[in-house]
């Protein structure tokens, strides 16, 4: 070989004849075959509940300070004061312990474990499903941007609710975990809790998440359910102590709250509270319709102020 054959060729000057020619030769195996309108659309209309849930996670990372210090606040705040302050005295001073329904009794915390870890569900769907919702009619208008793509608005629905889905599993099970360090979960069967209050927390924002897309100017409305729906459901759903022991004249607000038949299946899963077999089908029964219920009625009015 001569130094001839190791000095490079002439370069192709860009545009020319020998440039195309050496452009048409080259393989494009690392390219992507971009995809056509008609295949981006087909595809959007196909994940289009997965893109916006996406998108709606990635929005929740703008205040995921706000999000993480609740999850990991609320729990060590509530079972410190539960655990240590208000449980140890009333297992000490009282020896009032509560009956589990079969034939045992448990401790003032291990009674109000579940209901506590049932109320953060509520109060993350309650959160989530009244101003971000407001927020995407009116004051940010994120709805509009996705529904002028091939995304429905019912995938937004559909988003929207895998979303939430997403922040109440989180936040349930780190408060889970605070559970198991404060020893307040007996029964082996106690993780299931954590889907149980998610359930809980759906069954209670799905409809909040309708109501709040019906609302066109903000009036106080969610301040008013803050203090007059989601107050009343904690203080009267059997949360500190058993609705039985309530008057007949409010134990009605336990039957119909999300909170209390979540709180229910809770105590049965984490320390096998007696009660019959069909009260504890009717809890998840009553949860699911009210979910679904909740969710067809969003994706009606979101369908309606969307026109699409």
């Amino acid at each position: 070989m001569t130094e001839d054959h190791l000095q490079p060729g002439p370069t192709p000057s860009p545009g020319s004849a020998s440039a195309r020619e050496a452009d048409a030769a080259t393989p494009l195996l690392s390219l992507r075959v971009p995809l056509t309108p008609e295949q981006s659309a087909a595809k959007a209309r196909k994940y289009g509940s997965l893109y916006f849930a996406e998108h709606w996670i990635r929005t929740m990372r703008g205040y995921g300070w706000t999000v993480a210090m609740t999850a990991v606040g609320t729990p060590l705040v509530y079972l410190y004061a539960m655990g240590v302050g208000l449980a140890s005295l009333v297992d000490a001073n009282t020896n009032a312990t509560l009956d589990a329904g079969n034939g045992a009794v448990v401790s003032y915390l291990t009674f109000v474990a579940p209901a506590l870890l049932a109320t953060a569900g509520i109060m993350v769907a309650s959160e989530e499903n009244t101003y971000p919702v407001m927020s995407g009619f009116k004051w940010r208008r994120t709805y509009y941007g996705p529904n002028a793509s091939p995304l429905g608005s019912h995938q937004l629905v559909n988003g929207h609710a895998l979303g939430v889905s997403f922040r109440l599993l989180l936040t349930t099970g780190i408060y889970f975990a605070f559970l198991l360090l404060f020893e307040a979960v007996p029964g082996s069967t106690g993780w299931i809790m954590i889907f149980t209050a998610a359930l809980g927390g759906m069954a209670f924002g799905l409809p909040l998440m309708a109501y709040a897309a019906s609302i066109q100017e903000d009036r106080g409305q969610f301040a008013m359910v803050q203090r007059f729906i989601v107050m009343p459901l904690f203080l009267f759903s059997g949360t500190f102590f058993p609705l039985a022991s309530m008057p007949w004249a409010v134990q009605w607000i336990g039957w119909v709250s999300p909170l209390w038949h979540s709180a229910e299946l809770g105590r049965v899963l984490s320390y096998g509270y007696g009660e019959p077999v069909w009260l504890t089908i009717t809890h998840v029964l009553y949860l699911t319709v009210l979910a679904l219920a909740g969710w067809a009625f969003a994706q009606r009015i979101y369908e309606r102020r969307l026109g699409k």
